[in-house]
């Protein structure tokens, strides 16, 4: 079914390995933080997205840590278009800057449930490679109704 859809490709590769291990910390600090609630985890989550969304990852503390352990359990390198990662890095900027905000407003239901979103698609990519943001890339196509940079 990937095939079937249309991703924003910029001829830029990243390591598949290491963007699943990122969201994988991205899962574990979501959990943390619906469980703790406190709110300077979304705030670094939102720094740490905005650095990976904006061509900026090798500040990212998630990347760097990633890094490290696919050098220390030398795990290979597994080419992957970046474009489509870097797209859902900037949802994931959004819905956590979201998440806050609607946190620091006493919204705990709505910062809840969309930590609680953003928690399972990290899990999907984390686990199976599922990239959410891909498909949500194409609702933005339709309902826009802009052309994909490259079919």
């Amino acid at each position: 079914m990937r095939d079937s859809i249309n991703l924003p490709f910029d001829f830029a590769l990243a390591n598949e390995n290491k963007i699943r291990l990122t969201s994988l910390g991205v899962f574990i600090l979501s959990i943390v933080y619906l469980f703790t609630g406190n709110w300077v985890l979304p705030l670094f989550l939102i720094l740490d997205f905005f650095l990976r969304a904006f061509k900026f990852s090798n500040y990212s503390v998630l990347n760097i840590i990633s890094d490290n352990f696919i050098n220390l359990l030398n795990i290979p390198a597994k080419p992957v278009e970046l474009a489509p990662k870097r797209f859902a890095a900037k949802i994931g900027f959004i819905l956590f800057l979201n998440i806050l905000i609607t946190d620091l407003f006493d919204l705990t239901t709505v910062a809840t449930v969309l930590a609680a979103i953003l928690a399972l698609f990290a899990l999907l990519e984390s686990l199976f490679g599922f990239c959410a943001g891909c498909y949500i890339y194409n609702i933005y196509l339709k309902l826009f109704k802009k052309k994909a940079v490259f079919n």
